[in-house]
């Protein structure tokens, strides 16, 4: 059954007009009244739903019952990630919300080749949030992941609580220097709904200096194995350990 996410509140017994994003997505598909659909909003579950009408740029539907099925990963998995070029970008942030991010934030880094600010971080912004609608349309995820506005990899550290001040998620490091740790081994020691916070470099990795402030802001660094993944690659490899996926 066609699924579509409806950004807007759902009830049993409801005959709503679909926001316009939505509806131009059913009219696509060529979708006709009587058929049914699937809808969710992103507040858990998903709703039973048959429509009702087509119009040229609209269309209404009846909202059947509504079904508490739940895909997500058992712990919340927080993907911060030095952005890679623009294609890169959007099959990682389609691939992270297939295997169960929670959220992704996109930083600019000492390395960063990718380089956003203004009107056009704003518009990439809205994009890949979008790119995460789809996915999840597709995988049948009814929890879209947030994709955070495109940020400062030193200003965002800054403004992160300090190690140990009372938050329970664990922050992880993807690293090629000396002293990391198995991340397998770190995910087995922590509780297994325990939130996991994950910082991957772009292209090049993170500078020393990054990686000095990272360790200091209390990530732990870890490794995936031997071999050299490509940055998009070691943060999706990282999120599935972590999700299960």
């Amino acid at each position: 059954m066609p699924r579509f996410h409806c950004p807007a509140p759902l009830r049993e017994g409801q005959h709503l007009a679909l926001p316009a994003a939505t509806a131009r997505h059913v009219q696509v598909m060529r979708l006709q009244p009587g058929q049914t659909l699937t809808l969710f909003n992103g507040e858990g579950g998903e709703w039973d739903a048959t429509i009702a009408r087509m119009g040229r740029s609209d269309v209404d539907v009846t909202i059947g019952a509504h079904r508490a099925v739940e895909r997500e990963a058992a712990r919340a998995v927080h993907l911060a990630l030095g952005m890679p070029a623009n294609e890169r970008m959007d099959w990682l942030v389609e691939k992270a919300t297939e295997l169960g991010a929670a959220s992704l934030q996109p930083l600019h880094t000492a390395h960063s080749v990718l380089r956003l600010a203004g009107e056009r971080a704003t518009k990439k912004q809205a994009h890949w949030q979008a790119v995460a609608i789809a996915a999840c349309e597709q995988c049948g995820g009814n929890r879209v992941p947030t994709v955070h506005a495109v940020g400062d990899l030193v200003r965002w550290l800054g403004a992160l609580p300090a190690p140990n001040a009372g938050q329970p998620v664990l922050r992880c490091l993807l690293s090629l220097t000396e002293g990391t740790q198995a991340l397998a081994s770190v995910l087995a020691a922590a509780r297994p709904d325990a939130p996991v916070l994950f910082l991957s470099g772009p292209e090049g990795g993170l500078s020393p200096a990054e990686d000095a402030q990272a360790r200091a802001a209390g990530f732990v660094p870890v490794t995936l194995g031997p071999r050299v993944l490509r940055a998009e690659t070691a943060a999706l490899t990282a999120l599935a350990l972590a999700t299960g996926a």
